[in-house]
This record gives C-alpha cells, structure tokens and sequence, in this order.
C-alpha cells in the first residue's frame, strides 16, 4: 500500500511558492518602509550617520588594522586590474593589436569589473558587519529596547546604514577605479613595455565621460541593494548566535545574486543600444 501521508498532494506542492512569495512581500515591505525613513534619518539622526560612515570606511576591530572597506576593496580592483592587463595584453598580441591594451582597460574596467568588484568588496565587508551587528542586536533584545524607549528601530538601524553606505560608496568606488586603472597600466608599461604615450592614447581615447557616470551610478545602485539585504536579514534574526550566522550567510549569497543580476540588468540598460564607439571610425 502507498503512504499517502507522505506523497505531495496539492497544497503541499503550491505551499513551497506560497512561501517565496510571502518572503519577498515581506523583503519589499522591509525595503519601501527604510527607504520611506529616509527624511527622518537625515534630520534626526545625523551624528549617528556620521559615526557609521567613519565606521564604514575605515572599519573597526581587526578589519581597521589593515585600512578598512577601502583597503579591502582596493586590493581586490587592484588585482582586477592586473589581471585584466595580462589578459588584454597578451590576447591582443596575438593578432598583432597590443597596442590597443590601454583601450581593453578603459573598456572593461569601467562597463563591466569595475562595479561588480566594488559590490563584491562591499558584500564581504560593509554588508557582512550590518547583518551580524544587527543580528545582535535583534536576538540580545536591544532592538526592543529601542522602540520602548521610543526610538524608532527602523531608521535608526537601517536607513541610516543605508544613507551612511550610498555616502561611503562615493569615494570609495573613486578609489578603486584609479587603482585598477593604475594595475592595468602598471602591468602594460612596466612589466610587458609597451609604450606610455601609445597606452594613455588609446586609454584617453576610449575612456568616455558618461560611461565613468554610469559606472557611478551602477555602483551606487548596488551598494544601496546590497545595504538593503543585509539589513533585513539582520534585522529579521533570530535563534541566538547560530540563527545570527545562518543570517549573514543568507544575506552573503541573497547580496552576491544580486549584485550579479544589476550589473547585468545595468550593462543591457546602459549599453545594450549604444554605440558610443566604433573602430572604423
């Protein structure tokens, strides 16, 4: 005979969707009442943005003996940018166009490396800190204590991390491009010899303006998504200090997704119809 206790029937099967669709209204709930806070935030709780944006960028604890965020996120653009000088360099010299290596790097550094690093170097430092500083707060009561004594939770730890975070990424983001671009150059010129002046030719030539305020935009977007999911699932933990490690990694691979998905939705925006250059000229 069949168990039929343990076969799937119909609600069984629709409960598992019914599940993801109340978890994302619940996320998109999250996300419009922060967002809504941002007024309240700004005027109110000014010195507390000030406090996150010094904790953000150059971080607290054993991440602010190596530099904080910045250093973490310059590091791994500088790495990209190496990289994408080798590949450049080497790839064009086969069919005899290394000379063009100054424009793979203003190319590709800016469209395509340039935000989704940016997001990944914020993903594994800023992002990570907010859900697990959150999450502490939420499973040692001290959320609650808050809203007894009349401070609004939601602004005071999410949106302000979130206005703290779009501030950060500003300057940040500047940081990381010119040292990718520094990378790319430094392994162009100095290790394989290429010219200077032909490499900042084709560089200068090929660096259009409003691809470097795309490339702005794009990461703002990001840093702002990914604020935003770390702070939910931070502020949403719970089951002690095991529930506040299953949140961060939720939040980790929810962030990293996303991060993916806008850069792309981003690239096929911004880029997907123009024709900015050609070389035919």
């Amino acid at each position: 005979m069949i168990d039929t206790s343990t076969t799937p029937g119909p609600l069984k099967v629709l409960r598992g969707p019914g599940r993801v669709l109340s978890e994302l209204g619940r996320q998109a709930l999250f996300y419009a009442k922060a967002i809504g806070y941002l007024h309240l935030a700004v005027t109110r709780y000014r010195r507390e943005i000030i406090r996150l944006i010094a904790e953000m960028s150059l971080g607290t604890g054993a991440l602010a003996v190596i530099g904080g965020t910045l250093v973490v996120t310059a590091f791994l653009t500088f790495s990209v940018g190496g990289i994408i000088g080798v590949q450049g360099y080497n790839n064009l010299k086969d069919i005899g166009v290394q000379v063009l290596s100054g424009f793979f790097a203003a190319f590709v550094e800016i469209r395509i490396s340039g935000p989704t690093i940016a997001g990944f170097g914020l993903v594994a430092t800023i992002g990570a800190g907010a859900t697990a500083q959150i999450g502490a707060m939420r499973i040692s009561e001290e959320i609650d204590a808050l809203e007894v004594m009349s401070v609004r939770s939601l602004p005071f730890l999410v949106t302000t991390r979130l206005v703290a975070g779009f501030i950060v990424t500003i300057p940040l983001y500047a940081a990381a491009i010119m040292v990718a671009f520094f990378a790319s150059k430094l392994v162009v010129v100095y290790l394989y010899g290429q010219s200077a002046g032909a490499y900042d030719h084709y560089f200068s030539t090929f660096l259009i303006r409003t691809d470097i305020l795309n490339s702005f935009g794009l990461a703002l977007a990001i840093s702002t998504i990914v604020m935003l999911i770390h702070c939910y699932y931070g502020y949403t933990a719970s089951g002690g200090p095991a529930g506040v490690g299953i949140a961060v990694g939720r939040a980790v691979r929810a962030s990293l997704v996303a991060v993916v998905a806008v850069a792309l939705l981003g690239s096929f925006l911004l880029y997907g119809s123009t024709e900015t250059f050609n070389f035919s000229g």
